[in-house]
């Protein structure tokens, strides 16, 4: 089955360009675009997309209430890929608190926009690590946000989740962390889930976020 994306951006170019690009793949299908993120919820119910490409700033409900909404709404959520001009943007990281999965910037390669589509669909990675751990440095409370020290200790991961969970903050995809701790990846993936579900994590974006903010990572 395709990887469904839903594209939500107010720039009428700039979701034609996405299209475009996605659409020229034979394992992607573009299902429909909205121009702001108060039309995000009743799309998502029509299309059912596995990803949400969306824009960080629009007129009416920027992406991350936008985000906020959608998780808070929909049972079963797709994905949530932020797409924004500017890489070091306080906007994006808290979208990324908010809920979303990774982001892309407007002026990425074509070859990156759909590394980055597939990528946030199979959730078995991180996109841009680098980048999210220069976000959190800059915007996640030097490791000492109270929720997510207090999200840590109600976890009590064991030594190999804690192990895993700074494998994760460093963008290892399941397979290499599986080399590097020379087990077998259903049993990474059996960690991976364990360390989300201690957590409350949607995904791994959100266990790095809260590895970091806790101070349990550093981000620098």
């Amino acid at each position: 089955m395709p990887v469904r994306v839903l594209l939500v951006d107010d720039e009428p170019l700039v979701r034609a360009g996405l299209r475009a690009v996605l659409e020229a793949q034979p394992d992607i299908e573009v299902v429909g675009e909205a121009a702001d993120g108060a039309a995000v919820i009743p799309l998502v119910r029509q299309t059912r997309p596995d990803v949400v490409a969306m824009d960080v700033r629009m007129p009416l409900l920027d992406g991350i209430e936008a985000t906020r909404a959608l998780l808070r709404t929909v049972a079963d959520p797709p994905k949530i890929l932020v797409v924004t001009t500017f890489e070091n943007d306080e906007y994006v990281y808290e979208a990324l608190r908010a809920g979303a999965d990774g982001f892309l910037l407007k002026r990425a390669r074509p070859a990156e926009i759909v590394h980055a589509v597939r990528l946030i669909a199979e959730g078995e990675s991180l996109l841009f690590p680098a980048s999210v751990r220069q976000l959190a440095a800059e915007y996640g409370d030097g490791g000492g946000n109270r929720a997510a020290r207090a999200a840590l200790e109600r976890a009590r991961l064991t030594a190999r989740e804690g192990e895993v969970l700074r494998l994760m903050a460093r963008g290892l995809s399941n397979a290499e962390i599986a080399a590097r701790l020379v087990v077998g990846t259903e049993t990474v993936k059996s960690h991976v889930s364990a360390v989300l579900a201690k957590l409350g994590a949607r995904d791994r974006t959100q266990a790095v976020i809260t590895a970091y903010e806790s101070g349990f990572v550093a981000p620098g």
